[in-house]
């Protein structure tokens, strides 16, 4: 009988311990046939996880981020221990005594299903095995990829620290609304740092790696809650908080940046603009796309915080006046159905869902409204963010009686003169408030629209080329085209400078002779008979005049007797274009370029003919802090000294490229100023320091433009319709753009200062009269005369008239003077004696010039 029992239990032992073995054996062999070829851990070690790229002003203000998944990348010892503890009572209660898995925590986890039937769980897996599984591994659910991460996990266990696990995990985890790590997530739900939290704030925050669509602030809010309310009890029996705390952070509510208990983050930035826009363009090709979205760049942009709402604020202003002329009516092209007006609720709701501009600020802000109800006269609106008085929001039949709507057969309709006329129920519209402009008081809400018509605006440093404001359009919301950098246009008129820059290099001088007569120049495509803006020629005319009243006929004349292949490789050497087309038609801007190309070139006139290199960045950090890009090279070896003399500056070396005689920089730049108070800029250019510039108007006013300068700021405006087409008679540079530069340039002034414009050493400057060239003695006064710069130790000629070899008709006049009467007047010679000028030339309506 014993041995037959000793038998028995033997056997049953035998077969356990045999079980056991094979067992092992399965286990064993699973794990080895699972753990080849597996991802190595170790790269784990030197992980460095997609970041926030931020764009921060020239003043340090952060204005911009860019990011594929909105991380902010935050060190283990940086990140509070109560995040840390909300977590792992939330994850993973024993993680910093397993090895990688955790067996009593699947035990746990299994027996909290069963008692919750599935709701509010601890999860299986430890957040060494989510590591491996968010990192290395896929995330479905096969058993195969569980075994994997098992083994992964204990072999990480032994090569990284727990808090660097950590770490991996807490700035890696996606948390909802777009929120990858704690710390973007804090602030994406409670716009705080993590070290701002509360208790009931972290368990929030670890309540969502399990799935963050199922525990939405909103939508999901009781759900939260409840999921909420558990860490908080994990974190008090895990003895990271006490009962008292627990007891007052459990009664708290849910409260969040979506249920609208805090501001959001993105209310600190302002609207995404074209500048910033174009910085992502410049960097993504300059770093790659993928370095610039997820390598935690810090950008330090060269735009001007003040200056920069002026910019788009004088854009704007022309645009808008410019359609407000033209008196038709457009919208915005949206309708909200009748069914979505029945309540406040949800025309709200539907205009919130409308793509409509929300970023323009013209006098007052702009709001997206719909038409609620059309009356005899005036109609109701529903404005977006503004909640409805008592007797609702009007828009007056006097606001509507500047347009005309135009007809289903394309035709306009009459001037409207009730609201009706203009719009319907359902429509949606912008509007902003009309205010009184002694008081700010409220008067009516007013329609508008975003122009048709588009154009950019630039300005930079002239020293240094930071660009300090740029505006791109009407609005980055309504079209993010940037017209400043992508548009290219046919600049016109305003090209005129580089030929007159290759004339005065080749010898020539501002009073030198040009013929103003017609041409007749043969082309593959007929005869081409250019004319000036006024239909008129006036004969022989010094180079300056030329430019002032921006002659057609001397630029061609002057751009043969050079060389247009002289004028392209001035034209390059600026970097106004890549190639120039050496076809005289060029002479007259009839190539496209952009306009951020030609302040750029123009701002190398104003600093004395030193290369320029146009920039929207200073200075680029990686997110190390190391300085990956700088824009300014210049080199100051005294800003290393602790002290310097008394009374002296630091020496700042500049090692830029000279790209044109200093000499004939000042020169182009005196006979620009010419343009601006005597030319075609001087009824719309009026600022208290020496400004210089040009306009451009091309052919049937389809491309308008003015660039100028003073002695430390370059910036320029074009105007015109995006797919090109006339804008009407006297839409000229001048008349459009010249505007614009002057309503920035009153504000740049005050900020920036200006003055005199340097005057090179080789200057000898002579009185000339600047209708006929004639030298004038060095006393001679008068509206005629001008002091024109000569470089010394040459002896100018004067006298001589240049035709560019075309043929001059007999009967020209040899002088004819621009403005007032038909008489004839005396000027004093150089040698003292009288001479008779005039008869002066009635001209007609002066423009810009352009291609004719």
């Amino acid at each position: 009988m014993f041995r037959f029992v000793l038998s028995f239990f033997g056997g049953i032992f035998t077969t356990i311990t045999l079980g056991v073995g094979m067992v092992a054996l399965t286990i064993g062999a699973v794990f080895w046939m699972y753990g080849r070829d597996l991802p190595s851990h170790e790269s784990l070690a030197q992980y460095t996880p997609p970041t926030i790229s931020r764009i921060y002003s020239g003043q340090g203000r952060l204005i911009d981020e860019f990011a594929k998944e909105r991380r902010l990348f935050t060190p283990a010892e940086t990140i509070p221990d109560l995040v840390k503890q909300a977590f792992i009572s939330a994850e993973d209660k024993n993680f910093y005594t397993h090895e990688g898995y955790d067996l009593r925590g699947i035990g746990a986890a299994a027996v909290d299903a069963v008692k919750s039937r599935g709701r509010d769980v601890r999860g299986a897996s430890t957040i060494t095995q989510q590591v491996m599984k968010n990192f290395l591994l896929s995330g479905d659910r096969r058993a195969e990829r569980k075994i994997k991460e098992i083994i992964l996990a204990s072999r990480l266990e032994e090569t990284l620290s727990k808090e660097k696990i950590l770490e991996l995990y807490l700035n890696e985890i996606f948390l909802g609304q777009n929120s990858y790590g704690v710390a973007a997530a804090s602030q994406t739900y409670f716009n705080k740092t993590l070290s701002e939290l509360a208790p009931h704030e972290a368990a929030f925050l670890a309540s969502l790696p399990k799935a963050p669509s199922d525990y939405h602030p909103v939508r999901r809010k009781e759900r939260l809650l409840s999921r909420r309310n558990f860490v908080l009890q994990e974190m008090m029996e895990n003895g990271y908080i006490s009962e008292e705390v627990y007891e007052y952070e459990v009664a708290l509510p849910l409260r969040s940046v979506q249920n609208g208990d805090f501001e959001s983050f993105k209310a600190e930035l302002p609207p995404r603009d074209y500048f910033t826009d174009e910085i992502r363009r410049q960097l993504s090709e300059d770093f790659g796309e993928g370095e610039f979205f997820t390598g935690g760049l810090t950008v330090r942009a060269t735009i001007d915080n003040e200056m920069q709402p002026v910019a788009a604020n004088a854009l704007r202003r022309q645009l808008e006046q410019y359609d407000r002329g033209q008196g038709i009516w457009r919208g915005t092209r949206f309708e909200i159905p009748a069914e979505q007006l029945e309540t406040e609720e949800k025309w709200r709701a539907a205009l919130a869902d409308l793509r409509v501009p929300r970023d323009i600020d013209l006098e007052n802000q702009w709001y997206p409204a719909v038409v609620l109800e059309v009356g005899s006269s005036d109609a109701r609106i529903g404005i977006e963010g503004v909640e409805d008085d008592e007797d609702g929001h009007w828009i007056p039949a006097k606001d509507v009686q500047w347009a005309r709507k135009r007809l289903d057969d394309g035709k306009l309709g009459p001037k409207a003169k009730v609201a009706g006329d203009l719009l319907d129920v359902g429509e949606v519209v912008l509007v902003r408030r009309m205010t009184a402009d002694n008081d700010g008081s409220f008067i009516r809400w007013t329609l508008r629209q975003v122009p048709e018509v588009q154009g950019g605006f630039v300005a930079m440093d002239v020293d240094t080329g930071r660009v300090i404001a740029m505006q791109g359009g009407f609005s980055y919301q309504a079209s993010v085209f940037n017209r400043a950098t992508q548009a290219k246009r046919q600049p016109g008129s305003s090209f005129k400078p580089f030929v007159y820059a290759s004339a005065l290099d080749s010898g020539y001088s501002p009073a030198t002779i040009v013929v103003d007569a017609p041409i007749e120049i043969n082309t593959p495509q007929g005869v081409w008979r250019p004319q000036n803006a006024s239909h008129k020629f006036y004969g022989p005319t010094p180079l300056r005049t030329g430019i002032e009243q921006s002659r057609n006929l001397m630029t061609i004349r002057l751009a043969q007797e050079v060389g247009m292949d002289v004028v392209g490789s001035y034209a390059e050497r600026f970097g106004v274009y890549d190639d120039l087309s050496p076809v005289l038609a060029n002479a007259l801007g009839s190539q496209e370029t952009t306009l951020y190309q030609m302040v750029s070139a123009y701002a190398m006139f104003a600093n004395g003919g030193e290369r320029v290199q146009p920039t929207l960045v200073d200075r680029v950090q990686d997110r190390y802090g190391r300085t990956v890009y700088q824009h300014d090279e210049r080199k100051c070896y005294d800003c290393e000294q602790i002290s310097l003399a008394p009374g002296t500056a630091p020496k700042v070396i500049s090692n830029r490229e000279r790209v044109m005689d200093p000499v004939t920089a000042y020169q182009l730049t005196s006979m620009m100023r010419g343009v601006v108070e005597r030319g075609t800029a001087r009824k719309a250019i009026n600022l208290p320091i020496p400004i210089a510039g040009k306009t451009g108007t091309t052919n049937d006013e389809k491309d308008a433009w003015f660039v100028g300068f003073s002695s430390n700021i370059a910036a320029g405006c074009y105007i015109g319709y995006d797919t090109p087409r006339p804008m009407g008679r006297g839409a000229g540079g001048g008349a459009l753009c010249a505007p614009v530069f002057q309503r920035f340039m009153s504000e740049a002034i005050q900020k920036y200062g200006g003055g005199d414009f340097s005057v090179p050493e080789q200057c000898r400057f002579i009185k000339i009269d600047r209708f006929s060239g004639a030298r004038l003695s060095d006393g001679a006064t008068g509206g005629n005369v001008v002091s024109e710069c000569f470089r010394d130790g040459e002896e100018p000629l004067f006298g001589i008239s240049f035709d560019g070899g075309f043929a001059m008709g007999a009967d020209l006049p040899l002088v004819e003077e621009l403005g007032g009467s038909s008489s004839s007047r005396q000027v004093t010679t150089s040698t003292g004696k009288k001479a008779t000028v005039g008869p002066k030339a009635s001209f007609g309506t002066l423009s810009s010039g352009g291609l004719y």
